[in-house]
């Protein structure tokens, strides 16, 4: 755990929000040869990019509040203390979704496109910000006996679980969204059909949650269907259906 990455007299730098920074800038590039290689103009997929990131950290943001809003209550200033830590991911999507059908229908650009440049890049990203959670401790898996545990002793772990070997689940992830990195830019260059990048990602990043919630450790998050589910893999679950259900269109759409 490293939440301070450094200190400049009273400038304080935070582990967790440079490594979300690393991760937009490493994403914008992303974005950039992707939209460059789809026959869209770069600097437009970079300004739609910097939107999509204020949407999805806002998302992000509110949704980590709504589960700690017990936290939050006695000092609602901390709100805006996005860089110490604190976001859940699936808060980004859920705002930044909608808000780019609407963007794209508003500059005339094709749906199944946006999502095969942004998508893949939203991986990564989402990879370098597991990163920053290590650092911050945040996301934290649950006890384990494996000689890879960490021990964590940061504010956002629960007492009880704090100084003993925890599950590097913000690492298992993050190995994770690396692969599925790699293999949607494999989709995108051997693609077959507009949008099926994007659609892949929406069918494969549900299992990697799905799987790497198992061993999360942080309770707080919630649980539905009486603790059969955390909140994370319900949502998991909608989001693979819209997958399922915007491939049934493509190819239906595609259909001679």
């Amino acid at each position: 755990m490293f939440p301070l990455l450094f200190k400049i007299g009273p400038i304080q730098i935070h582990t967790y929000g440079f490594m979300i920074a690393l991760g937009f800038f490493a994403a914008l590039s992303t974005v950039r040869r992707l939209a460059a290689r789809s026959n869209m103009n770069p600097e437009f997929a970079a300004d739609t990019a910097f939107w999509l990131l204020v949407m999805g950290l806002i998302g992000a943001r509110l949704l980590f509040v709504i589960t700690r809003w017990q936290d939050y209550a006695a000092d609602p200033l901390a709100v805006l203390r996005i860089w110490e830590g604190g976001l859940v991911f699936f808060g980004g999507p859920l705002l930044a979704l909608p808000w780019g059908i609407w963007w794209a229908k508003k500059h005339k650009m094709s749906f199944w496109k946006l999502i095969d440049i942004f998508l893949p890049a939203l991986a990564l990203g989402h990879a370098f910000g597991r990163l920053g959670c290590v650092a911050a401790g945040c996301c934290y898996g649950r006890p384990t006996e494996l000689a890879w545990g960490i021990r964590f002793q940061s504010e956002l772990v629960e007492p009880t679980l704090r100084g003993i070997p925890l599950h590097p689940v913000q690492l298992y992830e993050f190995t994770a969204l690396m692969t599925l990195f790699a293999g949607l830019l494999w989709v995108h260059r051997h693609r077959r059909f507009d949008g099926q990048v994007g659609i892949t990602y929406l069918l494969a990043y549900p299992f990697i949650r799905t799987i790497t919630e198992t061993f999360r450790g942080d309770f707080v998050r919630g649980f539905v269907f009486g603790g059969v589910l955390s909140t994370s893999q319900f949502i998991s679950l909608g989001f693979f259906m819209t997958g399922v259900l915007l491939l049934w269109n493509r190819m239906r759409t595609r259909s001679p």
